[in-house]
């Protein structure tokens, strides 16, 4: 067992933040990761009660001055799980004070703010990470090592889509809904993922945006009296009849090419009834096919062109099994099934890892690669609002 400690300050509380106190909380369970997590300190605003939360999900100590706790020498790493404008400020803070720095995802608001906080942790030397956990998955990260084994020979084709219909228009106009706050809407949110997901997977980089919609169909939302509560994707509470503007997407689709030479499809939406976290992708190679739903998310399905015709078709692989699928064995016996709050568990042991100098279990999402993936992201709006097709060179 290792004795050697980080020090932790989360910049942040409500939904991203339960994921990530129970990913820090649990970690030394289930993994022994080289350096060990203490939980030191959590930030909040003062109307949040830090110091309740603290006492809830074990951390030491609360506060609600960010400045000074990111610059305090007691704290080694900064966890940032703030809404996306506040991405930034905290973490170019942390990497210029030398701290270890990871961000929720995307990674800023706007692409000037995600490309600032790359080049900061390039200048500064500083290990950065985003925590794209859909990587974590056993299903995803084995499909990962599928690929990069040739299991799929030469990428044909990659088709993803990440729908979800939660922002129905009785939905209130919480900061998801205003571009000061969020940036983007289902876009920056949901295509992000599965944007980073089919990279990593497919070890393919996009090389240009051929065609992209974007459009906002509820308009006009109930405004919100009290403070928005992060404990649900709606939250808050709602004025009796006082409307304010959406200024974000409500579903943005884009195509693409790659450098490779294959073509691929995107779709994020929060208004596709049925569908409550539908994070899906289908890569297709010469030698075969995979394809990924969170919904379903212990499971890989797999095609082999390589066998005989007569015994061709689709095999379901429930990624449960410790000895070939990856973080498994660090969980339950085969056909136990894990969930969403393993893979924050999975990601917290990686990052320990990378901090004592050791490779991580697959690769992780740094800043600079999360910047990529915003590059992509931005390329997609320039395309569905100038009507043009945009090379990723344009974007920078």
């Amino acid at each position: 067992m290792s004795d050697k400690t980080i020090n932790v300050a989360m910049i942040g509380q409500g939904f991203m933040g339960r994921t990530h106190s129970n990913a820090w909380g649990q970690v030394n369970r289930f993994f022994d990761p080289p350096i060990k997590p203490v939980m030191h300190t959590v930030f909040g605003q003062p109307a949040e009660n830090p110091e309740a939360y603290a006492a809830k999900w074990g951390w030491q100590h609360a506060s609600t001055d960010w400045e000074s706790l990111v610059k305090s020498p007691e704290i080694g790493l900064v966890d940032i799980v703030t809404p996306n404008f506040m991405h930034a400020p905290p973490a170019k803070a942390a990497i210029a004070a030398g701290k270890v720095c990871t961000c929720e995802k995307p990674i800023a608001g706007t692409l000037d703010d995600a490309r600032a906080m790359a080049e900061a942790s390039i200048q500064n030397n500083v290990k950065s990470f985003v925590w794209f956990i859909y990587r974590r998955c056993p299903a995803v990260a084995y499909a990962h090592q599928m690929v990069k084994a040739g299991e799929l020979g030469d990428i044909l084709h990659i088709r993803a889509s990440y729908l979800q219909d939660w922002g129905v228009p009785e939905t209130p106009l919480t900061w998801r809904f205003i571009r000061e706050l969020t940036g983007s809407g289902a876009h920056g949110d949901l295509n992000a993922h599965i944007v980073d997901m089919t990279r990593f997977v497919a070890g393919v980089e996009v090389d240009e945006v051929c065609g992209a919609i974007e459009q906002t169909f509820v308009k006009k939302r109930k405004k919100l009296t009290a403070m928005v509560s992060q404990e649900n994707v709606i939250g808050g509470t709602q004025g009796a009849e006082e409307y304010g503007d959406v200024t974000v997407d409500d579903t943005v689709l884009f195509l693409t090419k790659f450098n490779n030479g294959a073509v691929g499809s995107y779709e994020a939406t929060r208004l596709g009834a049925g569908n409550k976290n539908r994070n899906y992708f289908e890569i297709n190679g010469t030698k075969g096919s995979l394809k990924f739903c969170f919904e379903r998310m212990n499971e890989l399905e797999y095609y082999d062109r390589r066998r005989p015709s007569g015994v061709q078709g689709w095999t379901t692989i429930l990624a449960t099994h410790g000895a070939d699928h990856p973080y498994i064995r660090n969980w339950w016996p085969d056909g136990h099934l894990i969930g969403y709050e393993h893979t924050f568990v999975n990601m917290a042991y990686d990052v320990l890892k990378t901090i004592a100098g050791e490779e991580p279990t697959i690769p992780l999402a740094t800043f600079n690669d999360a910047y990529q993936t915003q590059r992509i992201l931005e390329a997609a709006l320039i395309c569905a609002r100038e009507k043009r097709f945009v090379k990723l060179d344009e974007v920078r």
